[in-house]
């Protein structure tokens, strides 16, 4: 499943520095299932520490996690939505992506000018989403527009596609985001392909100095805040450690992160935090050839998640053979799980729970 979140941010919050640190994390990663990374385009592991315990039980010649694809999203500036600096370019690449990690600079330094001449991180969150707003309320006229054509013919579903763009425009001018509207499934139906970009989930990213980390800072409680309110995410960063530590081995880094008194890396805790802003989980494959961590959407059936290793397996989907990772280890693996009847043979309904270790039975 491919997930990618787009990383935003005004001049001079820390933004390059952030994506800099994903770009050198993901770049010892000869094991990702990527052929290629664009320029613009690095990768962070979803840290998930039953891996190496199945890995070590398995005798893995390879470990492969969950990983999450960050686009480099550039060129925003005051007035993005009508095209200046790279704003075209800026909202086309946007739309690509699942969801928006926005940078917001909680940092004083009087050696980096702030863009707008002071600190003030929901003004910076707050210019962002306008533009973000402004250019889906240009769009929505649009599709009111071709929507209001379509009502003379007298179809059902123009005359409700159309009460509902109506609803959204509303929502728009009262400068209020997509996503903060809730949706049936059939109203979920009528706008898909629409692609607003107030529609995509955001996590903020606070950006603290190296000397604020783990400390008490009222900027970021102030994003903390605001991002509560919004019913959205906050994770909190030191973009110049962060880039210090992708550059380090594992035991290096594990050595840094415990001089800092620090458990997780903040990409570590980015990465997680995406996974639950967007309903994701894992399952779990191991053997002597590799250990993975595979992505699915919560509420996935078996048959779904077969379909995520490869097409065939969903469509010859026979059943799956399930352990719970608890009774994995604490049993020692397949063979004694299956003996001590702790193994489940599950069917096509079957919903997937996080870290079930699985292995998929099917016929082509």
């Amino acid at each position: 499943m491919p997930l990618s979140v787009g990383i935003v941010g005004l001049p001079n919050v820390g933004k390059s520095t952030f994506f800099n640190a994903i770009t050198n994390a993901g770049a010892e990663a000869q094991n990702y299932p990527f052929c290629t990374i664009e320029p613009n385009t690095g990768i962070v592991p979803v840290p998930d520490e039953r891996l190496a315990v199945l890995a070590k039980m398995s005798a893995s010649e390879k470990v492969v996690p969950a990983t999450i694809t960050c686009v480099d999203i550039a060129g925003l500036v005051k007035g993005a939505s009508k095209g200046e600096g790279l704003g075209n370019k800026f909202l086309s690449h946007i739309r690509e992506v699942s969801a928006i990690a926005h940078v917001v600079r909680c940092f004083e330094d009087g050696n980096v000018v702030h863009v707008s001449g002071k600190i003030n991180p929901i003004d910076d969150i707050e210019t962002i989403n306008l533009e973000l707003i402004l250019a889906d309320m240009e769009m929505c006229d649009k599709l009111v527009s071709g929507a209001s054509k379509q009502l003379k013919a007298g179809d059902q579903e123009a005359k409700d596609r159309h009460a509902l763009l109506e609803r959204v425009k509303k929502n728009l001018e009262a400068n209020k985001p997509v996503r903060s509207l809730e949706f049936t499934e059939e109203e979920k139906g009528l706008l898909k392909g629409t692609g607003f970009l107030t529609d995509k989930r955001v996590i903020y990213v606070a950006n603290v100095s190296e000397g604020m980390l783990g400390k008490d800072n009222p900027l970021v409680n102030a994003v903390k805040e605001y991002a509560d309110k919004n019913g959205e995410k906050t994770v909190v960063i030191c973009a110049k450690i962060e880039d210090e530590i992708s550059k380090l081995d594992s035991s290096e880094r594990a050595e840094f992160l415990k001089d800092l008194g620090i458990k997780e890396s903040g990409l570590g805790v980015f990465a997680k935090q995406c996974y639950s802003l967007l309903g994701l989980q894992t399952f779990l494959t191991t053997g002597p050839k590799e250990t993975r961590a595979w992505t699915i959407i919560v509420g996935d059936t078996a048959p779904r998640a077969a379909g995520v290793i490869h097409t065939d397996f969903e469509k010859g989907f026979i059943r799956a053979n399930i352990i719970s990772y608890d009774d994995f280890v604490k049993l020692g693996g397949n063979k004694e799980a299956r003996e001590k009847g702790l193994m489940r043979q599950e069917g096509k309904e079957y919903v997937m729970k996080d870290g079930d270790v699985v292995e998929f039975l099917f016929n082509v």
